[in-house]
């Protein structure tokens, strides 16, 4: 494809597939679909190692650091070890990070102590804050609320699926959303009523895999490559060419994420 998309989202950590040579397959099926720029996204400190093997492999391919909230009752991390993990080469974000409620594999108090701590590394990186938040959406606020009163900071809701309060709250504060293949389900219309709402310019667009494949792939295990999908359902939604969605997302992908080189 003559567009230039970017998966500002997925997994392709070892856990995910066979080995080396099966990512190396799924980085080049992207960018046969116009996925020229990806980034792999770190969940756990004892993954992080396999995350950045990846993004030092592969020159479109960069990472970030952080614990998802359903683990962080089982790997400790301090403040230092982010930022020590944060500064490496190609990688750019801190995250994923936030508060889900709705499976509670750690508890609430944690996720919340967690999410503080890397915002608050984040703010002394001067890196933006990958956020999973998921029935959650009160104390996200909250912790966003208190977090920002010490200044801006750079953020986005990773596969944006939550409440339009949630939505609204984003773009007052200037927090970019990022759809991933939810955007096309069949129930999602509520999902997409929100994205018709979001400014241009604080769209991203991600697959979130191997997860959540978009229609015509729902039930496969999903790909980068189908970062297109979402990103004309996206285009279709602000009425808009495919082609300017993605020069969007693009441009927007590399503002918010500055520390990677284009």
């Amino acid at each position: 494809m003559s567009i230039t998309l970017v998966d500002s989202h997925c997994h392709l950590d070892k856990e995910y597939f066979k080995n080396e040579d099966e990512v190396g397959q799924v980085i080049k099926n992207a960018e046969v679909q116009g996925v020229k720029y990806i980034q792999t996204i770190c969940t756990t400190n004892k993954g992080f190692s396999g995350v950045h093997k990846v993004a030092m492999a592969h020159k479109n391919v960069f990472c970030s650091y952080g614990i998802h909230p359903h683990d962080v009752d089982s790997e400790e991390i301090t403040y230092d070890d982010i930022i020590k993990n944060a500064s490496k080469e190609k990688v750019i974000s801190i995250g994923e990070t936030g508060l889900d409620y709705f499976y509670e594999h750690a508890p609430r108090e944690k996720q919340q102590e967690m999410f503080k701590i890397h915002l608050k590394a984040a703010r002394e990186l001067d890196l933006p804050v990958i956020i999973h938040t998921r029935e959650a959406e009160e104390d996200t606020i909250k912790i966003l609320d208190e977090a920002l009163k010490e200044g801006d900071l750079k953020l986005v809701f990773h596969c944006f699926s939550s409440n339009h309060k949630l939505a609204e709250y984003a773009i007052e504060k200037g927090i970019y959303l990022s759809a991933s293949g939810i955007l096309t389900f069949k129930k999602s219309d509520d999902i997409r009523n929100s994205f018709k709402k979001v400014p241009l310019d604080l769209l991203l667009v991600e697959t979130d895999a191997p997860f959540l494949a978009p229609v015509p792939h729902r039930g496969k295990r999903n790909e980068p490559a189908y970062t297109y999908h979402v990103a004309q359902v996206l285009a279709d939604l602000h009425g808009i060419s495919l082609e300017k969605l993605a020069n969007t997302t693009t441009d927007n992908f590399f503002r918010l994420f500055s520390k990677a080189v284009r």
